[in-house]
């Protein structure tokens, strides 16, 4: 593996993969506490009809996902942020449609899209130049709002009464939160594609959450613990041959459940 290190696309799969690791582990936190991994699954899989749009239309893929991502993300937080009631039909709906359209344009389009199946399950190590510069670009956008505004996402977080008698301008925040939430995911859907983002924004989050008594120090560990099973799945994916997004899924799915018989050995101290 050391050897591997001198080709250009092992160097950034690997900055990739720490990109990836430090979005998933910052906006994974605020999903995890907030409990609306739900809605991120929702955006997840309804940017697979901005997939579609690129297709059909000739367009980049990337920017076409983000903005139909984005897009589909302000409609779900303008349906439910004022009727909590019926937010999982509303997302479930969207959801649908998302997946639903992105299928039947791609089905329109001529000739059969191999590039397609990256877009799905990931190619860490096929990512450009030029890609990197996005997740760097938007690393640094989440890692200064969380910075700036962490109290206020604390508290929405956490107790959304408490924020709104706070001041905080609960609405746009949450408006806010989604939005980077849409970013992320298309933005990581490289790494391990669409069908498995919903995995890395979750799994060290879960891990570590009784053990944080903090909601920065869960973001931190959950970097560190990303980071873990990014590198250790591109190794696999390296030496076995096997497809880079499930075998990065896989290694955290896997640490995951090694993660339940630790926690009764080692129980969180109140």
């Amino acid at each position: 593996m050391i050897e591997a290190l001198q080709f250009e696309f092992i160097q950034n799969a690997l900055f990739a993969g720490f990109l990836a690791s430090v979005l998933c582990g910052v906006i994974g936190s605020l999903v995890v506490v907030k409990r609306i991994v739900f809605i991120a699954g929702g955006v997840a899989h309804a940017s697979y009809g901005g997939i579609g749009l690129a297709f059909f239309f000739g367009l980049p893929v990337l920017p076409s996902a983000l903005g139909f991502a984005l897009g589909i993300t302000w409609l779900m937080a303008r349906l439910t942020q004022h009727r909590k009631h019926r937010s999982d039909s509303i997302i479930g709906v969207l959801w649908a449609a998302g997946m639903a359209f992105g299928i039947i344009l791609t089905d329109l389009t001529p000739g059969y899209q191999t590039e397609l199946i990256s877009y799905l399950f990931g190619s860490i190590l096929a990512v450009p130049t030029s890609e990197l510069l996005g997740m760097l670009v938007l690393n640094l956008v989440v890692v200064g709002l969380m910075f700036h505004y962490y109290r206020d996402f604390l508290a929405l977080a956490y107790d959304e009464e408490f924020a709104r008698v706070r001041g905080v301008p609960v609405d746009r925040l949450y408006l806010v939160l989604l939005l980077l939430i849409a970013a992320s995911v298309v933005i990581v859907i490289r790494v391990v594609g669409l069908i498995l983002v919903l995995a890395l924004l979750t799994i060290a989050p879960l891990m570590v959450e009784r053990y944080a008594h903090s909601l920065s120090k869960m973001m931190a560990s959950a970097i560190g613990i990303n980071l873990l099973f990014t590198m250790t799945g591109l190794g696999l994916s390296y030496l076995f041959d096997l497809t880079s997004g499930a075998a990065i899924i896989a290694v955290a799915v896997f640490g995951y459940g090694l993660s339940w018989p630790l926690s009764r050995w080692f129980p969180p101290q109140l």
